[in-house]
């Protein structure tokens, strides 16, 4: 708690006395009426630091993590996120995004015991119930109702100097990277995570090919990595030849430059005969470059999606009989087209997924503070800019990897006391 001699609102960079909560915090805020381009979107407020529950974690952000979340929040779109919650009873007229974190406990609630005051941690972005009936039975708590993205569908997230999660969220810090690499990958990684090691019987294994779209990405480049780590065969889909070199300095078999292509987009009617040709003239192209990606005559077993529109009849086309696309997202577009004859002739599989639980969110920071994921931070900004990298995000001018934002870590600073 604050005393009578300690300030209510602390500079960035200048952290409390340890477990000193102050009573207001700089934050960066999305309100309802600068909805647009995330370079207007998002603003610096002052705002009181978030209440604590009795299951919470109170952690003072070090830095955070930029993802595609904040972006959609910024922009009011696909759905309002404040009206949204505010149509579920919560108060607040104000986002404070944000899904991936670093920082240090500094008060945590009655009923918490995985952390304490001074643990250094990350935070994963899955937020549900705990005492939810289906999650103490033991189910995973991704299918319960109550799962949110934390730091989207909930609010008081990273971008901020105190960020309010629940305490099953936060995990150790990996010691060897710095506040701001430990605070990029685990949205993406965890996400990755889950789509390749948790639908058997298409968990990956060694000698597989794995197809990657959007292969220099935060989510492709831990895929990459995965993939790698089990002995796969991951074959990078990229936009240019440098971005094609960079997946394979992570572990990519080889790369296929998507720009080489033009048959992307929607299937035409099933009985445009002359159209369904032009499209599997270039599925067929498409597909002997995964080949010539692997140097043999190989279909992917696992197809790892979230472009969506423009790519899935392609992914469904390309992957091997009896394999599966995994897909996490519609970046280009939600309405996809598959050509079901492919899928049941074939007896292929199309596996939604979403994020992670604790346990694969755990695993994939296991490998981070192991030294066997490279978080791929590409670009630091500071906090003043959060605005501005999301951005480049939306105008997917952004760089290869991940980017984080400084908070309490400032590039002055470094988080002093």
């Amino acid at each position: 708690m604050t005393s009578e001699s300690d300030p209510e609102l602390y500079p960035l960079g200048e952290a409390p006395p340890p477990g000193v909560v102050p009573r207001l915090m700089h934050a960066q805020l999305i309100r309802q009426s600068r909805f647009g381009e995330p370079q207007q979107a998002f603003a610096p407020e002052t705002v009181p630091v978030p209440p604590l529950r009795p299951d919470d974690a109170l952690v003072y952000v070090m830095a955070a993590g930029v993802n595609y979340n904040n972006v959609w929040a910024g922009r009011g779109l696909p759905i309002d996120v404040i009206a949204s919650r505010q149509k579920a009873g919560e108060a607040e007229d104000f986002h404070i995004g944000g899904s991936d974190a670093s920082g240090i406990v500094y008060a945590v609630g009655e009923n918490v015991t995985n952390v304490r005051v001074g643990d250094e941690v990350v935070i994963h972005c899955g937020s549900w119930d705990v005492h939810a009936p289906g999650v103490t039975a033991g189910g995973d708590p991704m299918f319960d109702p109550s799962f949110r993205i934390w730091g989207y569908e909930t609010n008081w997230g990273s971008f901020a100097q105190f960020t309010r999660a629940q305490a099953h969220q936060c995990m150790p810090k990996a010691p060897h990277l710095s506040w701001e690499e430990a605070a990029a990958p685990t949205l993406v990684g965890a996400t990755a995570y889950r789509m390749l090691h948790s639908w058997a019987p298409h968990a990956v294994r060694e000698g597989d090919a794995v197809l990657v779209w959007g292969g220099a990405g935060g989510l492709g480049s831990m895929a990459i990595q995965l993939a790698a780590l089990e002995g796969a065969r991951p074959v990078a889909v990229v936009s240019s030849d440098a971005k094609g070199e960079f997946c394979m300095k992570l572990g990519a078999a080889g790369y296929i430059n998507r720009k080489r292509f033009s048959h992307w987009g929607r299937l035409p009617g099933w009985e445009d005969q002359a159209g369904m040709g032009e499209f599997q003239k270039g599925a067929r192209a498409f597909g002997k470059a995964i080949w010539d990606a692997l140097g043999e005559r190989r279909n992917p077993r696992i197809v790892f999606e979230h472009p969506g529109e423009d790519t899935l009849p392609t992914s469904v086309f390309v992957c091997d009989t009896g394999g599966m696309v995994v897909i996490c997202a519609g970046t280009t577009g939600y309405n996809a087209d598959v050509d079901l004859r492919y899928l049941w002739m074939r007896q292929k599989r199309f596996q939604g997924s979403h994020f992670a639980n604790d346990g694969e969110a755990g695993a994939f920071n296991d490998l981070v503070r192991a030294g066997g994921i490279d978080p791929c931070l590409s670009r630091v900004f500071p906090f003043a800019e959060t605005g501005a990298c999301h951005q480049l995000m939306f105008e997917n001018r952004h760089p290869d990897g991940n980017m984080a934002i400084l908070v309490g870590a400032t590039a002055e600073g470094q988080g002093r006391r």
